[in-house]
Parts: structure tokens; sequence; C-alpha cells
């Protein structure tokens, strides 16, 4: 069993990654300065091996230190949220990543050239297709198709160009994971200042499953979507998205390769809006909706080539969209109801 390193714990996939670091066996150091959400309770934050460490990824020194005990390190920490962020933070997206990204690579290299460290495990992004033509997206598409648009594509594909320039210059070995629309529970509204309304209810700056949810829960009828709904995602359960990290990191054949970790079920916005739609209001409702102005960088198609996690990982992500929904619906309920959404 490893010592893992990571940054960015108590975020979205940061949890639901401990969890199942820790289910391996691992040690696993957190290390978050808890800017998104502020403190989160999670139900493994007594385990004895686990230890988190309240302070910014963007501090290199720290980084090294905590790094000096450690023989995986994941990547993870990122100012990160859904649609609207692009827009809100377009600069901080792109300043605070940049920052965060060349910290971990100077400790990083360090801690490699130094003895222990084995490997750094990359959190890029779906958004480096963000500019594609082609689908399903592979991976090597993202160096042959225009570059993102979006300042925080634009970041998640320099996170890749970071891994493979630390290999070239000073052999630090990677893997590159581009994980697909989370879906799970431990989402609160984020810290950010800015306020986005959807029709008459405020977005959770976060993303699409719980922005829906929560407006369905307060009665929102009809239901504000942004743009035709007809964009395609791939909706992956965070659980999912854990175990398929956990086992790029720890596999031999995930040296110096990049994986899309993914559900391979297609799904447009509007078939999920009316999925949760009838799982909250039941059979009888009649399903209403509007239209809103999408946001600029609102991809309207996100399909992912999943083979070759699934080839050389043995990794295929198992949850399908029912059960998600099934345990995200009643979290995001009790959270609106108890004043956090």
């Amino acid at each position: 069993m490893a010592t893992v390193l990571v940054t960015g714990s108590a975020g979205f996939i940061g949890g639901y990654l401990v969890e199942e670091l820790l289910g391996r066996g691992h040690d696993v150091v957190g290390l978050d300065n808890h800017s998104k959400y502020g403190p989160v309770a999670h139900s493994y934050d007594d385990n004895p091996r686990f230890r988190f460490v309240e302070g910014d990824a963007r501090d290199a020194a720290l980084l090294a230190d905590l790094l000096a005990g450690c023989d995986h390190f994941v990547a993870g920490a990122a100012m990160i949220g859904g649609i609207s962020y692009f827009h809100a933070y377009a600069y901080d997206l792109l300043a605070t990543n940049e920052r965060i990204m060349a910290a971990s690579c100077d400790a990083a290299i360090a801690a490699h050239r130094a003895g222990r460290l084995r490997k750094v495990t990359y959190l890029s992004s779906s958004m480096v297709y963000e500019s594609t033509d082609r689908w399903p997206s592979r991976e090597g598409d993202e160096r042959h198709v225009p570059p993102p648009l979006s300042s925080y594509g634009f970041q998640k594909l320099a996170v890749e160009y970071y891994a493979r320039a630390a290999w070239d210059q000073y052999r630090l070995p990677y893997t590159i994971v581009r994980p697909f629309n989370c879906v799970g529970v431990g989402e609160g509204r984020a810290l950010g200042e800015a306020e986005v309304l959807s029709g008459n209810v405020k977005l959770a700056m976060s993303h699409v499953v719980p922005d829906l949810v929560q407006k369905i829960v307060k009665g929102q009828d009809p239901l504000h979507i942004l743009g035709t709904g007809e964009q395609v995602r791939h909706y992956t359960y965070g659980g999912d998205l854990a175990r398929g990290i956990a086992t790029a990191m720890e596999h031999e054949a995930a040296y110096n390769e990049d994986f899309n970790l993914s559900t391979a079920e297609s799904t447009t916005v509007l078939e999920l809006a009316e999925l949760i739609w009838r799982k909250i209001k039941g059979p009888d409702v009649p399903f209403r909706y509007v239209s809103d102005e999408p946001f600029a960088h609102d991809v309207t198609k996100r399909v992912p080539d999943v083979a070759k996690a699934r080839e050389v990982l043995g990794f295929t992500a198992t949850t399908d969209l029912d059960a998600m929904l099934d345990e995200v619906i009643p979290w995001v309920t009790r959270a609106v109801y108890d004043g956090r959404l």
C-alpha cells in the first residue's frame, strides 16, 4: 500500500477519491483550503489512515513538505465550477489554476528527484475537447483539434502540457485522467460572490444535476434550462470516477498515458431534465420547460471514447443515471430544505 497526497481533497471528486483510496488500503494526506464550499464533513475524517491539512495548493514549499512522505500525488486542486464559473471567473480560473499547477509540478519534481515519489496523477477535464469537431473524442484528439475557447478549458489543456513537459525534462512520471460530467452528493453552494439566476432561482454555481433538482424542488414551473436542451453529455457517477482515478494511479500500464473516464451512455440535457422532473413530480404533472439563452462556452456535444480505459485499465463506469439520481435527488432536496442550497 502507498501513501498518497490528494490536493483538492475537500472538493466534489476529491471526497469520492479519498474514500476510494482509503478503501483500497492506502494512507491518504488531503490538502484543501476550503475556498469553494467552506469546511465539509466526510465520513472518513476520523479514519486513522487519513490526515487533513488545511492549506493552499499554490504553496510549493508546503507541497514539497507533504510530498516528502508520499509515494503518489493526485494533483486535483483547482478552481472549478459549472458553466457559469467560466464567465464569472474567466481570469481567475486561468491565473489561479496556473499557479496551482506550477507549484504542484515544482514540488513533485523535487520529491521525485529525492527518491520516494513514484508518479503524479493529474486531473484534467473533458473540456480539453471543447472545440472538437470529431466524436467520440479519443485520447490524442486534444492535440489535433482547435484549442479550447474558454479560459478553463485552455488551462486544463495546459495541465496536460505540464505533465508531459515535466516528464520530458525531469523524467517525472505521470498519468492524465479526464473525468466527464461528475454526478454525486456532497456539493453545496459555492462561496463565490457572483450570482446567476435561472428564471426565479439562484443557481448553486455548480453543475447541471443539482441545479435542475433544486429548481424543481423550489417549484419552478415551467423549468428553465440553458439553450435548447439538445446538448449531449455523459453523466458519470462520482464513485465510478474515483475508482477510475485510483486504478489509473495504481496501474503499471498507466505510466505516461492519458485516459478518458466516463460512462458510455449519452444523455441530452432535456432528457435529464424530464427524468428528474418525473422522479420529483411523478407521472401526472406535465413536464413544462422554457429555454434560456445559453452561455457562450456551453458545448453542444461532449462524447468520449472510453475504449482505452476499458482495455488498458479494465475500467468501466457501471452506475446508471437512474441510480445516480435516486441518490442525488434526496440529498439535494434535504440541502434545499436545510437552507444549504
